[in-house]
């Protein structure tokens, strides 16, 4: 934010105060950046047929287990029949409190799942998958990053529940083009050389 020109920034209702937030907060201050703080379930319109429906946290309901994590904004980004879950670094607690809400409803059903803290093996669990029922999974992951990311359980999962895997590691960036019904007509892989 110091280098770029930013407009608006989203955040969580923040649970625990830390010295990166202090310093983030200053800048958001000092380059007089629109500030949307997400304490409820709330829609944010891009555009018309774009917006972004905020699923996690919401209402002081929080958790308490390695908060920063686990508060992270769950969040689906819509467009006509295209939706894509971002999950943040959230982990398996708050997942089972996403599915204890929302297993009712099509609410976390979506086309494209970010695949949460980068594919550890304290998220994805295979109910999660089953009700988000994504086509496609993205896994943000460093190569040959010191904490062995993604988990194999992760791919496994994802695998037995026939979803296509997309990996920063191997595939580089990721791009997805959709048409103005929202489907999907490209996928490129970015790979950087």
């Amino acid at each position: 934010m110091k280098n770029i020109k930013v407009k608006n920034v989203i955040i969580s209702k923040q649970v625990e105060k830390t010295k990166n937030l202090e310093d983030f907060l200053k800048i958001i201050n000092k380059e007089k950046i629109n500030l949307i703080i997400i304490d409820k379930l709330k829609k944010i319109y891009i555009e018309n047929d774009v917006f972004f429906e905020f699923l996690w946290p919401y209402d002081n309901n929080f958790i308490n287990e390695n908060k920063l994590n686990n508060n992270s904004i769950v969040c689906k980004l819509h467009y006509k029949k295209f939706s894509m879950l971002f999950t943040g670094d959230i982990e398996k607690i708050a997942e089972e409190k996403l599915i204890k809400i929302y297993k009712s409803s099509n609410k976390l059903n979506s086309t494209v799942l970010k695949i949460a803290h980068h594919g550890s093996k304290t998220s994805s669990t295979n109910q999660f998958i089953e009700l988000i029922n994504p086509k496609i999974a993205l896994i943000g992951v460093g190569e040959n990053n010191k904490f062995g990311h993604p988990d194999n359980q992760v791919i496994k999962t994802l695998q037995e529940n026939k979803v296509k895997i997309y990996r920063t590691d191997k595939d580089g960036e990721i791009r997805i083009i959709v048409d103005k019904k929202g489907n999907i007509i490209e996928i490129t892989k970015m790979i950087n050389n």
